[in-house]
């Protein structure tokens, strides 16, 4: 079984909920063109200044999307 991977955006400002909402919607449009096993996808407002947008892929994944989308961090999703 291959591992999960959190792939995040960071997004800071006053605009940070608002662009986080709306970088999701890209994410979801690259999931549906490449045709990527897993959807999961989402955006968390962390505080009025500071919000991020995720991706989950798989490790088979992960290089493809890092090298595409260029995520600012990633961790390992349960």
């Amino acid at each position: 079984m291959s591992r999960k991977i959190k792939l995040i955006w960071d997004f800071r400002g006053e605009v940070a909920a608002k662009t986080a909402e709306h970088h999701e919607i890209h994410l979801k449009e690259y999931i549906a063109i490449e045709n990527f096993p897993i959807n999961i996808t989402g955006f968390e407002v962390l505080n009025e200044m500071y919000a991020i947008a995720f991706m989950v892929v798989t490790d088979e994944n992960m290089i493809q999307v890092r090298d595409a989308l260029k995520p600012h961090r990633g961790e390992l999703f349960e």
